[in-house]
């Protein structure tokens, strides 16, 4: 428990669209958040500022930044010399685990999101992802999350004394647009975001890669722009 009234949970925040929402609701539901960005070796720090500027936004009082050496490994085109696809449609995008999954990663970021939460007193770790709106990644899915959460009740102190701990992913059935209301309601400001997989050396995204679309068809579907995109 925190030194007030709030439990204390750790909530996996890389500066995208996904994991501010997540961070919102995991405060809109009573817990103080600490936030955990892990640098896991992506070919930019663009969204490690994006996170930095979201907790901020949301007042998290403890944010920490753990590097994992992932690009020396490689096997995406997230972490090594990789094409990142891009002008793909729906079909293509969902035929195939693309080069964009990143071997592992959710797995090591949870298992460090573990040792935090033990650290930190914490029993409810927050995770963004989501098996709707994505690009196919096999750590995205529902039985992933369930399994790593059985995982988590034997791997860890807290775990064998009783307490295992929870691992909650509000976003895993919503939709990209379903997820982006919810952050309005919430007061997420999604121009503090960062999405792109492939963005511009000044940090715009490149508005082709799967991610940038899939955001912003969705906010167009709600009649919205995107305000990470620059007017003309």
């Amino acid at each position: 428990m925190s030194n007030g009234s709030k439990p204390k949970c750790v909530v996996l925040l890389s500066g995208g669209l996904d994991s501010a929402t997540c961070l919102a609701i995991a405060k809109s539901v009573g817990f103080e958040p600490c936030a955990l960005t892990v640098l896991y070796g992506q070919r930019h720090r663009i969204e490690v500022e994006a996170a930095k500027r979201v907790a901020a936004a949301f007042g998290v009082q403890d944010h920490r930044f753990v590097s994992v050496g992932l690009s020396q490994i490689g096997g995406s085109a997230l972490t090594s010399d990789i094409d990142v696809p891009k002008d793909r449609d729906n079909e293509s995008m969902t035929a195939e685990i693309p080069v964009t999954y990143v071997p592992a990663r959710n797995t090591v970021m949870l298992a460090i999101a573990l040792g935090y939460a033990e650290v930190t007193g914490a029993e409810d770790i927050f995770v963004g992802v989501n098996a709707v709106d994505y690009s196919g990644y096999p750590d995205c899915r529902p039985e992933y999350i369930q399994a790593f959460e059985k995982l988590a009740a034997l791997a860890t102190k807290a775990g064998v004394e009783g307490r295992p701990m929870r691992i909650h992913a509000p976003l895993i059935q919503l939709t990209k647009a379903e997820i982006i209301e919810r952050g309005l309601e919430l007061g997420v400001d999604y121009g503090l975001t960062h999405s792109c997989y492939d963005p511009d050396p000044d940090g715009s995204p490149c508005l082709r890669c799967d991610s940038c679309l899939i955001r912003t068809k969705a906010f167009e579907s709600l009649g919205l722009r995107d305000p990470v995109i620059r007017e003309p």
